[in-house]
């Protein structure tokens, strides 16, 4: 019984300790951690702000070419993207950050629209219009966020989880490229956010394929930016298997609202 009581203990520490690895990236065999890694784009630690848990049972049948992108993804993050984000960061003062950080999260307030009218969340609707409105003018094309002061939060909605709103579920796990964990539900929203946001949204606005690129890229440095995580920083050697469950659990926790 003593042993039982001591094993137990020991899955429920490993398990706190692994909701501290909170990135999307991977690799079949774990590199060597270093103090300079960070992961990849997406970082669960945003959405659960509470102790919540969760038994997931995750469907990875591609886990073997999941854990290959995983390692692409590391050495992408490594090598390539985290020097230019530290380039960024170097050279723009926090300020300025900030308000490019605002910025971007104005101009997607279009996918948080079209995603809650989707789900007929008119409040959230509303709301988000709203905001919208209220940082474009106010808060002079975004770069401040006066909504959110006074008493607008934003309201995040995606494709997939308007997908998971209407029953659909979230099918095989997936590793992206660059962008980390997902799974078939989550890419098929993120492509149809992704061709909506080009083909209707503010790119299509300004038609103007130079600006397009330039914000892009920003966007992507920006997102980077705003994770202050690092790849590998607790050194498990289980850490494809806690992403993938922290991801699951994350988006079921936002299906559910």
């Amino acid at each position: 019984m003593t042993i039982q009581k001591n094993s137990a203990l020991r899955l429920i520490l490993m398990l706190l300790t692994l909701t501290c690895v909170l990135f999307a990236a991977g690799c079949s065999t774990a590199p060597k951690p270093t103090a300079n890694m960070e992961p990849p784009l997406h970082v669960s630690s945003d959405i659960l702000k509470e102790t919540v848990v969760y038994s997931v049972d995750v469907y990875d049948p591609l886990e073997g070419f999941n854990r290959r992108v995983y390692t692409f993804n590391y050495y992408f993050d490594k090598f390539i993207y985290l020097p230019i984000v530290n380039t960024y960061e170097f050279i723009t003062p926090n300020y300025v950050e900030d308000r490019v950080s605002n910025f971007v999260d104005n101009i997607f307030e279009f996918n948080n629209f079209v995603n809650n009218l989707l789900q007929f969340e008119i409040k959230d609707t509303g709301i988000t219009l709203a905001r919208f409105v209220i940082n474009t003018t106010v808060g002079i094309a975004g770069l401040w966020d006066p909504a959110t002061l006074w008493g607008l939060p934003r309201q995040t909605e995606d494709f997939g989880l308007t997908l998971a709103h209407y029953g659909v579920g979230h099918g095989p796990y997936l590793v992206l490229p660059i962008l980390g964990p997902s799974n078939l539900r989550d890419t098929t929203g993120l492509i149809t956010d992704t061709v909506a946001f080009s083909l209707a949204g503010p790119p299509a606005w300004v038609d103007d394929n130079d600006a397009t690129l330039i914000f892009n890229l920003v966007t992507a440095v920006d997102k980077r930016h705003r994770q202050s995580f690092r790849y590998y920083q607790n050194g498990t050697p289980f850490e494809y298997d806690s992403i993938r469950m922290l991801y699951t659990a994350k988006r079921e926790i936002e299906a559910s609202k």
